[in-house]
């Protein structure tokens, strides 16, 4: 897939991150992941992240990186784009690039580089460094230590024509509002904040058409149907969801660091689907805490849902 077929699919529809799958001893559990990414696919997403933020990038091993890659392609089928998550420091982040190039991946994911903060001239060296190294599309992922500012973004939308997407987990609008602004449809624009359905609405009012949904891992269609009422402005239908599901939804996620990520994997556990747990230093929810999710996904759907 070419650089401008990824980004005009990206701006297509809902987004989502696979979780990783773990076996009890810690270990990749390839053919169920395989499984889960086909019928993740199948539901008819935008594109699928690979290895991303809820796919636990940061806990993954260099010699077992491009095999979650390869497997999330092979199990596509085509069907949707593989993004794929990558990291770390300039070199490292260069080295799994390729690695996900070769292993059949439609993009790339830039997450924030490790620990450091930098200034925009180190961001931006950063930045055109991945994009210089592989052939394929690059989102740079706006969060953490990483925040690109608009001139900085500019520069990089002239110098690397394969950059052809920003998503954003800052949450700054004012910012997103510039750089829809100022850049317009030179990128795609992708909101990525935890649980990005809460702020799907004033993304959306600044420009940013699409994000990545979590909760799509274990209620897809409940997911798709709050990216549709986001898209044609259906307010009753986004407030009653809010309102629902996805405030208490934050409420139990808020209760513990890391849990934007282990709640999914709960999630998955209660609909029937065990990824298995998420790996240090993260840590699973309680028992208790998972009946809380369990009790919110009957009481919130009645039953649980699809």
């Amino acid at each position: 897939m070419d650089c401008q077929e990824l980004k005009a699919r990206v701006g297509q529809g809902l987004l989502s991150f696979p979780v990783t799958y773990f076996d009890k001893h810690g270990e990749f559990d390839a053919e169920p992941y395989r499984a889960s990414v086909a019928r993740a696919a199948s539901h008819g997403p935008a594109a699928l992240f690979a290895a991303g933020g809820t796919g636990e990038f940061f806990s993954l091993g260099f010699d077992e990186y491009p095999a979650i890659i390869r497997t999330a392609v092979e199990a596509a089928q085509g069907e949707v784009p593989i993004i794929a998550g990558c990291g770390y420091g300039t070199r490292m982040a260069v080295h799994l690039a390729q690695a996900a190039e070769a292993a059949g991946a439609d993009g790339i994911l830039l997450l924030p580089h490790y620990l450091i903060y930098a200034e925009q001239a180190g961001l931006y060296a950063h930045v055109k460094a991945v994009c210089d190294a592989v052939k394929i599309g690059v989102i740079v992922y706006n969060r953490d230590n990483a925040i690109i500012s608009a001139d900085t973004l500019i520069a990089l939308t002239k110098a690397c024509p394969n950059l052809v997407g920003f998503k954003d987990g800052h949450g700054d609008i004012e910012q997103v509002q510039r750089i829809t602004t100022l850049i317009g449809d030179r990128l795609t624009y992708v909101g990525g904040m935890p649980t990005a359905e809460v702020y799907a609405a004033p993304y959306y009012a600044a420009g940013v058409t699409t994000y990545s949904s979590a909760v799509y891992n274990f209620i897809p269609q409940a997911a798709l149907r709050f990216y549709e009422a986001i898209a044609a402005g259906e307010k009753p239908v986004i407030d009653d969801m809010l309102r629902r599901f996805f405030y208490p939804y934050l409420q139990i996620r808020n209760r513990g660091r890391g849990y934007a990520v282990s709640i999914v994997k709960a999630g998955m556990r209660i609909m029937g689907e065990d990824p298995g747990p998420v790996r240090s230093p993260l840590t699973d929810l309680t028992p208790a805490e998972h009946d809380d999710l369990e009790r919110l996904l009957n009481d919130a759907f009645d039953g649980k849902p699809a």
